[in-house]
C-alpha cells in the first residue's frame, strides 16, 4: 500500500512537502508529542484532516526537538491563524513514567519504540517554546493532557495541585474532549473575519481572563464559580467539593460555564457540544487518511502503537460507565456518538486492502466494546441528567440495552469475503451482559454474548471486574463481584456447549482508594478458588480530572465530603499489590506474617495450602504437597 502512494497522501510535515503541494506558507501547524501516524485512531491525523477538510493549508511538526536550537519549531515559519499543540495519544506523564514513577524504557508513539523523543509535560513545554518564538501567534492546545488539566489538577508525578494548564502554557484557547465539533466552530469564525480574542463563546474550549474583570452574563450559559485555584491549595475539602461540579458539567447535555480564579487569571470553561451525530462521527472517520506511518519512518523502525491498532476498527466513542479511576467520559463524554454501519463498512473494506492484511481484524469495538448504539429510550430524560454514570449504582431505567445492532454488525463483517477473523479485543461491559445486574435486559444479550465468544475471541476475553470487595467497587462505581461470578458461569456454559477451551481473563487494581489489605487478601483468595492465576494486574495511578485522584489527594469524597482511606506510601502499595501473586515464593512469606498478625489465619490457608494454627505458625508456607495441589488446580496461562 505504501508503494503505491505519493509523498502528499500524507499532510506536510517538512516544507519540501508544503513546496511539493505549491504552498508557500500554512494556515494552520499542528505540534505533536507522537510520531506522525496518518489514521483515524490518532489524534493529530484526525485534526489535521479536519482542517484541510475546511479548505485550510495545514502542517504538523511531529516530536519536534525542545533541546537544540528549536529549528522543528521554527522550519514552516508562522501560521496564518494559530498553532494546534497536543501532547499525542496519552498524557505525557503517564507515557513517561510507571505507577511507581519509574521511567518507562519506551514510548509506544515513537518508531521502534525508542524513548526521550517528547518532554514531560509536553503540552506546557511546546507551547511556551511557540509563545517564545512567535509572541503573536495564537496557540490552541488540546488532546488528552490539555483536556484533562482544564481546571486546578493534582499532578502524581510532582505531587502538587497545578493551576489549569492554560496559566502554565501561556496558551490563547483550550479544547477538551474530541475536538472534532469546537475545531471546525473556531475555524468557520475565523474564516469569516472573527479576531481570535473574541472567540470567547465556543462551546467545549476554555481561555483565561484577568481576575479584574467581570464575565458577562450569557443568555445561553449559567455560570458555577469553583473554589480558587489559591484556596484550593490551603484547603483540600475545597479542591474536592470543586469535582462534583467539574464532572457533572462535563457530562450534562445541557451544561452551565465553569469559572475558575488561578493567579492573576479566572480560567473560563464554557460547556461541552451534544453529542457528536452519527452524521458528524461518520464525517470524522470518513476523511482521506492513508491509515499509515508517514514515510519518513520506514528507516526508524515500527511504531508500536500503530502496529496494535492497524488493522482494528473505532465503531463508537465515549463510556456511559463512570468508573472513578477512568477518564474517558470526561474526555470523550459519558454519551455513546456511534458511526453508521455503512461507514464501519467502509473502513473494513479499507483496512482488507492493506497490503499486509492477513485476513484478521483485531478489534470491533470502542471504548467499551458492547455500548455501539446504546442510548437512552426518552432523550428528554437524558437532556436532564446530571448522573456520572448510566449504570451504576443500578442500570438506569431509561438505558436501551438491546445489543441486537452490535450482533448484526459483527455478523456482516463475518460475512465479508476477506475477513477470516474480526476479534473484539475492547474490554466489555460484562455488568450489562448480566440479568441478575441488567434489569432492562432482553434476549439480544445472551445472542451477543454467544456470537462474541463463538466468533470473535482469540482465545481468551478480557474483562474487568477490578476488585472483589463490595466497599471498594462501589467507590470505584464498579457492580457487585457476584455478578462477575453470574457472567463467568455464562461464559464457561458456552464454552462447553460449543466445546470450546477459551480463557477468561479480568483485570483487577491494587490500592484504589477505599481498599485495605484485608481487600486485597480477599481478593486473592476468592480468585483463587475460581481457579484465577492473575495476570492483568496493576497498581492505581492518580491522573487529573478522576474521582479516585481527588480522593487520592485529599482524603475526602468528593460527593460525599466524608474522609476515605488510600494507600500512598511505597510500602503500603506494595503490602497491596504483593496478593496478587500469592503463587509467587518470594511474597509467600510476607504473605504469611501479614494475614497472621491480623488474626486471618483462615486466609492464610486458603493462599497458601496450609493451615497454620499456634503451634506451627513457624513452619514453611507452602508444604510439598500444597504446593503441588496448589498448582493443578489452575488453567494454563
Amino acid at each position: 500500500m505504501v508503494k503505491s502512494r505519493q509523498i502528499t497522501d500524507w499532510l506536510p510535515i517538512t516544507m519540501k512537502e508544503v513546496e511539493m503541494r505549491g504552498w508557500e506558507d500554512l494556515d494552520v501547524i499542528i505540534v505533536s508529542g507522537d510520531a506522525y501516524v496518518d489514521h483515524p485512531a490518532f489524534g493529530a491525523a484526525v485534526i489535521g484532516r479536519i482542517i484541510e477538510s475546511e479548505g485550510l493549508r495545514v502542517g504538523i511538526i511531529p516530536q519536534p526537538n525542545w533541546r537544540d536550537d528549536l529549528r522543528d519549531f521554527k522550519k514552516f515559519g508562522a501560521p496564518r491563524l494559530f498553532f494546534g499543540v497536543t501532547s499525542g495519544c496519552m498524557d505525557s506523564m503517564v507515557n513517561h513514567y510507571t505507577a511507581g514513577k519509574r521511567k518507562r524504557s519506551n514510548d509506544a508513539y515513537t518508531p521502534n519504540g525508542e524513548p526521550n523523543f517528547r518532554p514531560d509535560y509536553a503540552t506546557v513545554v511546546y507551547s511556551n517554546i511557540l509563545k517564545d518564538l512567535y509572541p503573536d501567534v495564537p496557540v490552541v492546545i488540546g488532546g488528552v493532557e490539555a483536556s484533562l488539566r482544564r481546571v486546578t489538577h493534582y499532578d502524581y508525578w510532582s505531587d502538587q495541585l497545578k493551576p489549569s494548564i492554560l496559566v502554565d502554557s501561556g496558551a490563547d484557547l483550550l479544547v477538551y474532549g474530541m475536538g472534532e465539533q469546537p475545531l471546525r466552530t473556531l475555524i468557520q469564525l475565523l474564516q469569516k473575519g472573527v479576531p481570535f480574542h473574541q472567540l470567547t463563546n465556543i462551546p467545549q474550549t476554555s481561555y483565561l481572563m484577568s481576575r479584574k474583570e467581570t464575565l458577562e452574563e450569557d443568555k445561553q450559559w449559567k455560570t458555577i464559580y469553583l473554589n480558587s485555584h489559591e484556596k484550593c491549595l490551603r484547603d483540600k475539602k475545597a479542591y474536592a467539593s470543586n469535582f462534583k461540579h467539574v464532572e457533572q458539567e462535563s457530562n450534562k447535555l445541557q451544561a452551565d460555564r465553569i469559572v475558575q480564579a488561578a493567579a492573576d487569571y479566572q480560567a473560563v470553561i464554557n460547556p461541552p457540544f451534544y453529542t457528536m451525530t452519527e452524521q458528524e462521527m461518520d464525517q470524522s472517520f470518513d476523511l482521506p487518511y492513508t491509515r499509515l506511518p508517514h514515510p519518513k519512518y520506514l528507516k526508524r523502525g515500527k511504531i508500536p502503537a500503530y502496529e496494535m491498532i492497524k488493522f482494528s476498527i473505532n465503531m463508537h466513542r465515549g463510556c456511559f460507565g463512570g468508573c472513578s479511576f477512568c477518564t474517558i467520559s470526561a474526555h470523550q463524554g459519558k454519551f455513546i456518538a456511534s458511526r453508521s454501519e455503512e461507514s464501519i463498512m467502509k473502513e473494513v473494506d479499507k483496512v482488507t486492502q492493506m497490503e499486509d492484511f492477513k485476513g484478521y481484524i483485531s478489534d470491533l469495538g470502542g471504548p467499551s466494546a458492547n455500548m455501539y448504539k446504546l442510548k437512552g429510550k426518552v432523550q428528554s430524560i437524558c437532556d436532564r441528567c446530571v448522573s456520572p454514570s448510566c449504570i451504576h449504582p443500578v442500570i438506569c431505567s431509561n438505558l436501551d440495552t438491546d445489543h441486537t445492532p452490535m450482533t448484526e454488525l459483527y455478523k456482516k463483517v463475518d460475512q465479508h469475503p476477506k475477513v477470516k477473523k474480526a476479534f473484539v479485543g475492547s474490554g466489555i461491559r460484562y455488568d450489562l451482559l448480566v440479568d441478575g445486574y441488567n434489569k432492562n435486559a432482553n434476549d439480544s444479550i445472551d445472542t451477543y454474548m454467544e456470537q462474541v465468544v463463538t466468533r470473535h475471541v482469540s482465545g481468551r476475553l478480557k474483562v474487568a471486574p477490578e476488585h472483589t470487595s463490595d466497599d471498594t467497587l462501589k467507590v470505584m462505581r464498579k457492580p457487585s463481584f457476584k455478578h462477575f461470578h453470574e457472567f463467568k458461569k455464562k461464559f464457561d456454559h458456552i464454552n462447553q456447549k460449543n466445546g470450546m477451551n477459551q480463557q477468561l481473563i479480568p483485570y483487577f487494581i491494587s490500592s484504589h482508594p477505599g481498599c485495605k489489605e484485608e481487600d486485597m487478601a480477599n481478593l486473592a483468595a476468592e480468585t483463587k478458588d475460581m481457579g484465577f492465576q492473575l495476570e492483568q494486574v496493576q497498581d492505581f495511578t492518580p491522573t487529573p480530572m478522576t474521582v479516585a485522584t481527588v480522593i487520592y489527594y485529599s482524603g475526602y469524597h468528593p460527593y460525599t465530603m466524608q474522609p476515605m482511606y488510600t494507600a500512598k506510601t511505597e510500602k503500603e502499595k506494595k503490602n497491596q499489590h504483593m496478593f496478587f501473586f500469592w503463587y509467587k515464593k518470594e511474597y509467600q512469606a510476607r504473605i504469611k506474617d501479614k494475614l497472621l498478625n491480623k488474626g486471618r489465619g483462615d486466609l492464610a490457608a486458603k493462599l497458601l495450602g496450609h493451615t497454620f494454627g499456634k503451634k506451627d505458625d513457624t513452619k514453611k508456607p507452602f508444604a510439598k504437597k500444597g504446593r503441588k495441589g496448589g498448582k493443578k488446580g489452575f488453567r494454563r496461562r
